[in-house]
């Protein structure tokens, strides 16, 4: 059974990035794809990017606001057929410098994006997939998600979350046919890094390769994807070292300072958007 053509698939957060890069690898797949974005201007030019390949519709989406998400889906229902039959939760912000500088701001908007917002996404599409007894939930989540990462504390936190709500859901899920997948990516070559001079060790990945990844998930699924796949086993051996081992490899990996030592003026635009990444922009983001 293909898992991918004829399917109808949600993306949240697609107008660039990861989310584009994966509704292209989906359509090229011949899947029907709702792609949801909370700046208007950039989704739409998105939508008229992505016709040529396939069926595609898009709509703006807040993920922090539950209306939102649900307005959205109940339109990719409508355009899909009545069922969504996978969502991605790909939305995303990485707010990054150290802790005691975080704004109130920042640390809701880091929370409510990356975690409130899976959340809420996996409980809007849930309850439809168990009645169906099939779908698929995917969520992209981050290295950051099994690596504590200095200047990276909230959304380390957000990250965590995510990847311990989608095993834990997998599990509970799997009994009625629903599968949930987490994605975890390291750097990623999108505007999340802009400003930063990389950790030496670990290379940043394009958007491409997590689409790929997420097309073989679909594929053949499984819970935990990392991006490459032995960055995985990398992740799990550092969560059982003691401080002074953690601290060791963080700095062997580059890790120590790279989201404390960077460049504010090159961040700024980046920043500004990800610390206020809440409701829907009907402009040009700025």
């Amino acid at each position: 059974m293909d898992n991918i053509r004829g399917r109808t698939i949600a993306i949240t957060g697609a107008a660039r990035g990861i989310g584009f890069a994966t509704a292209k690898a989906l359509l090229a797949r011949g899947a029907r794809v709702v792609i949801g974005d909370r700046d208007v201007a950039f989704q739409e030019s998105a939508v008229a990017q992505l016709t040529k390949m396939g069926p595609v519709s898009g709509y703006p989406l807040d993920v922090t606001d539950r209306e939102s998400f649900a307005t959205f889906l109940d339109k990719a229902r409508t355009d899909g057929g009545g069922h969504v039959d996978v969502l991605i939760n790909n939305a995303g912000v990485m707010p990054i410098g150290p802790f005691v500088d975080e704004t109130e701001q920042s640390i809701r908007s880091t929370l409510e994006v990356n975690l409130y917002g899976v959340i809420t996404g996996c409980g809007l599409v849930a309850p439809d997939m168990i009645a169906r007894r099939r779908g698929h939930i995917i969520n992209i989540s981050s290295l950051s998600g099994l690596i504590p990462v200095p200047g990276q504390v909230v959304y380390n936190a957000s990250k965590f979350g995510v990847v311990g709500l989608s095993a834990a859901l997998a599990d509970e899920l799997a009994p009625y046919g629903v599968e949930v997948s987490v994605i975890m990516p390291p750097f990623t070559n999108t505007e999340l890094i802009s400003g930063t001079r990389g950790s030496g060790a670990i290379k940043p990945v394009e958007p491409e390769d997590i689409a790929a990844a997420v097309v073989k998930t679909l594929d053949k699924p499984k819970t935990h994807v990392s991006v490459p796949t032995p960055l995985r086993f990398t992740a799990q051996a550092a969560q059982l070292l003691g401080p002074r081992g953690r601290r060791w490899l963080n700095k062997k990996l580059g890790l120590d300072t790279v989201f404390l030592d960077f460049d504010k003026s090159a961040r700024k635009a980046y920043e500004d958007r990800a610390r206020a990444a809440l409701g829907v922009v009907e402009g040009p983001d700025k």
